[in-house]
């Protein structure tokens, strides 16, 4: 039997692509590297982008070219999520939205073009339009620089240490600063989200049977708790074949997106309740967005010996009204579940 879905999603898919067109005014999505950020004023700070459990600096892990049509105030819109990669922790995940009207200081009012532009060089970037400096590791805004030459600039001690190590310390005597910056492998690896359309018919799966009641000689007790085990095992079963079955005609696809429809959970436990997702700061409930899917940690070479990146799926919830909270980045909501979760 096959099921008409309602209100079909985009697929993301990760794809190599030129660097320029990774960059801020062709309005990408995208993986890894540093991020094109949208709007060039108000970016979250190295106090927003730290890590919530071991306070190290976030890496930039993707973003979604999202406007809303019909919003003038969100015609262009982009959605940034941030994770912790570092061991043992790589727990601490946050994302923030931006959004800009048509005619605006940053871009012009006219598409970009899809030829590449005239110049070669692809030296980095690290100053925006608005004179916000960005860190030279990691592509964030960078407030704190080198006490010696005053040219590099960084988010955190941290990055600045490494910096040093990995070729700062010969060239702080220089006299203009080398904007080739080196690897500091910090950075996840760098693709293009291509986007297609999801089919809109796909199989449904067949619901199982609940077990069996337990006979015998055991009790009642026994028999409740076995039969109870046994309807959860089912009931896990069937959600993680449903996920199998959703994603079997795209098995590569790294994001789903789809702003108010469901996501498609990878496990029974740790599926968030209404109570769970917080309201946005400016009174609005927060709906469900875009997911990452598992097959993104394909694409990032995060494996390291102990604790490393992992999920089964990254859902990111974001205020319905899609709010001007002033001119800068508004935080937004991400719920992790892993594979095997436990309550």
């Amino acid at each position: 039997m096959a099921a008409a879905r309602c209100v079909p999603v985009e697929l993301g898919f990760a794809e190599p692509a030129p660097a320029w067109r990774l960059r801020s005014e062709q309005f990408p999505s995208k993986v890894g590297g540093r991020p094109a950020w949208l709007g060039a004023a108000g970016l979250p700070g190295p106090g927003a982008l730290a890590c919530a459990r071991c306070g190290r600096p976030l890496a930039f892990l993707l973003q979604v070219y999202a406007p809303l049509p019909g919003r003038a105030d969100a015609f262009h819109r982009s959605l940034f999520l941030f994770c912790c990669r570092e061991p043992p922790c790589c727990a601490g995940l946050r994302v923030f939205r931006n959004q800009l009207p048509r005619k605006n200081e940053f871009y012009s009012y006219e598409p970009p073009s899809d030829s590449p532009p005239l110049e070669t060089e692809e030296s980095v970037c690290l100053q925006l339009k608005s004179g916000a400096h960005l860190c030279r590791v990691c592509g964030c805004l960078g407030p704190k620089t080198c006490s010696r030459c005053h040219q590099a600039h960084y988010c955190s001690k941290d990055h600045q240490m490494l910096d040093w190590r990995l070729g700062h310390k010969q060239a702080c005597t220089q006299d203009h600063l080398d904007h080739t910056v080196p690897d500091h492998n910090f950075l996840f690896p760098e693709f293009e989200i291509v986007i297609e359309t999801e089919d809109e018919v796909i199989p449904d799966i067949e619901e199982k049977e609940d077990a069996p009641q337990i006979i015998g000689s055991m009790g009642d007790a026994l028999d409740e708790e076995l039969d109870s085990m046994a309807k959860h095992e089912s009931r896990e079963d069937n959600i993680f074949q449903k996920f199998k079955t959703q994603i079997a005609p795209d098995p590569e696809q790294i994001l789903r997106y789809g702003r108010d429809t469901e996501p498609i959970w990878i496990s029974g436990e740790n599926i968030p309740q209404e109570k769970d997702i917080p309201d946005c700061p400016c009174g609005a409930k927060r709906i469900f967005e875009f997911q990452v899917m598992p097959q993104l940690l394909n694409h990032l070479q995060a494996d390291r010996l102990g604790r490393s990146v992992d999920w089964g799926i990254l859902a990111v919830f974001t205020c319905a009204e899609s709010c001007s909270l002033g001119a800068g980045y508004t935080e937004e909501f991400v719920w992790k579940q892993d594979v095997t979760d436990t309550p």
